[in-house]
């Protein structure tokens, strides 16, 4: 009777383990398009027969069924790694490969109304002034090219001054976004911990707390450190932004306008933690890494912020131009014979593209001959139209300035690409072991479906056999 009763147990536990596999196949259908969803799978392991000894001995002795050991999530550790780190390199390539492909659409080149090409218009208008002196038109028609090419310089340097200024609003905005994930990280550690102490299942809070651990490699790098009480404690720049249930905050210090942000040192824009304000961190990949490598400083070796390189550029062809013109024509004489004097000025306080104003203001303003010439003399003025011609010349700059920002752009625009193929490999990679496969769930669900019947059936079959031994015994020759 005993043996029969402990049959009927046994038979539970098959339907249980079968029950609980079945439920775990519909939550893992039922997520098969739940974006950083893990599948699931019933561990289960048999329970051993009973040990009799003495007069309760019977011989061999059938197990006592089967276990449910837990619900396991079936996450690849060293693969989510990989997910992290390619995130973190794919970030920081698609920030700076975004803002390059930006400012070199910003340049115009090539165009007709590019830079390069009113540089060109401005020479053959002093050289129609030089082969016609004496004549109002062309003077007027230099005048209103030399307005137009200021005015493009001028705008070019607004355009990299706008970038920067977005690119510095998005930085806030990234580190806002780290911040937030820190806190939920830490508030799913503390959750998942008293979930394992308790024995509950803790895998969907697990796939929540791995979402935003990739979000904060893709923001800031870093790296994922297990800890024995189902913790994770999150690092960037080498110290923790996450550590058990405590989530420690960054900042964002540094000028909002790229002028004062040209100084450096303190007013460069960085990364900071709140509770150190005086160290830096040294982010080692992210769009945040990203953005904040575009809006460093320039140099005087060109190796500075991507953005204000480029308004140097600028500043340093309004400065080449008008020093350049400015020499010949202030070797020259206006109509009335005094000095010709500066054709550009800079403006004082400003920055050189933003501040070139040409001076003349009429014919008789341009110092288009030499002292002594005649009326019909115009070789300052085709002096001046020979600027452009040569290495030195503006013309010169400013090609060497745009082929250098497209070279840049196709640069980054390749290394973009790379690490995009490389994350998504590696995500692949993750959802190939993690991911919910349809097929497979099917097949599970129809081999977890036959147990439990065959559970209920061997249940079945115990129940008819107790009722026989209760209800049919003594009978016999009554």
């Amino acid at each position: 009777m005993v043996s029969t009763f402990g049959s009927l147990n046994t038979a539970y536990s098959g339907l249980v383990a079968a029950r609980t596999g079945l439920d775990v196949v519909g939550q893992n259908i039922a997520n098969v398009n739940t974006e950083g969803y893990t599948r699931q799978r019933v561990t289960t392991s048999s329970i051993e027969a009973p040990t009799r000894v003495g007069i309760f001995s019977s011989g061999v002795v059938a197990g006592q069924g089967v276990t449910v050991d837990a619900i396991a999530r079936l996450g690849d550790q060293l693969v989510d790694g990989q997910v992290r780190g390619t995130a973190a390199a794919a970030g920081y390539q698609s920030v700076r490969a975004t803002a390059l492909s930006t400012l070199e659409a910003s340049l115009g080149e090539p165009s007709k109304t590019g830079i390069a090409s009113q540089l060109g218009k401005f020479w053959n208008a002093w050289s129609d002034v030089g082969n016609n002196p004496s004549q109002a038109g062309p003077a007027a028609t230099l005048l209103g090219q030399a307005t137009t090419l200021a005015g493009s310089i001028a705008s070019g340097w607004s355009a990299v001054d706008a970038q920067w200024s977005g690119v510095r609003q998005q930085v806030d905005g990234l580190a806002t976004q780290l911040n937030s994930a820190a806190v939920q990280v830490a508030d799913l550690n503390d959750r998942i911990r008293t979930a394992q102490q308790q024995g509950v299942s803790a895998n969907e809070l697990v796939d929540a707390r791995s979402r935003l651990t990739e979000q904060i490699a893709s923001l800031a790098g870093g790296t994922v450190r297990q800890a024995a009480d189902g913790t994770v404690d999150v690092l960037i720049g080498g110290n923790a932004l996450v550590s058990g249930t405590t989530a420690r905050s960054v900042t964002v210090v540094g000028e909002h306008s790229m002028a004062a942000a040209a100084a450096g040192g303190d007013a460069a824009v960085s990364i900071r933690w709140t509770h150190r304000p005086d160290e830096s961190i040294a982010l080692d990949g992210g769009t945040l890494a990203g953005a904040v490598s575009l809006l460093a400083p320039a140099n005087a070796t060109g190796t500075g912020g991507t953005l204000a390189q480029a308004a140097a550029s600028y500043d340093a062809l309004a400065t080449q131009l008008a020093t350049q013109v400015n020499a010949v024509h202030s070797t020259g004489v206006k109509a009335d014979g005094t000095a010709g004097g500066e054709f550009f000025r800079l403006t004082a306080g400003v920055p050189a593209a933003r501040g070139l104003v040409v001076v003349p203001t009429d014919a008789a303003s341009i110092a288009s001959r030499k002292a002594g010439g005649g009326a019909l003399d115009g070789s300052v003025a085709q002096a001046i139209s020979q600027v452009g011609v040569g290495t030195g010349s503006p013309d010169a700059t400013w090609s060497a300035v745009v082929a250098g920002v497209g070279a840049a752009a196709g640069s980054e625009g390749d290394r973009s690409t790379l690490t995009d193929l490389a994350a998504s490999s590696a995500k692949n990679r993750q959802l190939s072991g993690a991911g919910v496969s349809l097929d497979e769930e099917n097949v599970n669900l129809l081999s977890y479906q036959h147990a439990y019947q065959g559970a209920a059936r061997v249940m079945t079959a115990i129940d008819e056999m107790l009722d026989t031994l209760i209800n049919g015994m003594g009978r016999v020759g009554r």
